[in-house]
Parts: C-alpha cells; structure tokens; sequence
C-alpha cells in the first residue's frame, strides 16, 4: 500500500502533493486534510483488485 500512495502523489501536479515525508517501507507522513481522499483510493484499488468466485 505505501508503493500505492506513493505513486498516488507522483501522479499529482507538484501543486498537489500530499507526501510530507517516506519514513520506510510502510510509514509515510502525508498532509492531515488529504487523509480521507487515500482512504477512499485505497478502497477503490482493493475493490478492483478483489477475486470474486463465479457463480
């Protein structure tokens, strides 16, 4: 998940950026107001990215 909001911020105009700074492989301090709008990307990816068995 860090690689995701990782590359969540690069793809973001300079003006946008998020990321405070990449602690290690899975902390990362970003902006407090942008908290929710990563939660929600999160959840998307997950959602697409979930095996659901055939009926």
């Amino acid at each position: 998940m860090a690689q995701f909001i990782i590359n969540l911020n690069a793809m973001r105009p300079a003006s946008q950026k998020f990321i405070i700074h990449v602690l290690d492989n899975t902390h990362i301090f970003v902006q407090p107001h942008m908290a929710e709008m990563i939660r929600s990307a999160i959840a998307e990816f997950r959602d697409l990215n979930s095996y659901e068995k055939p009926a």
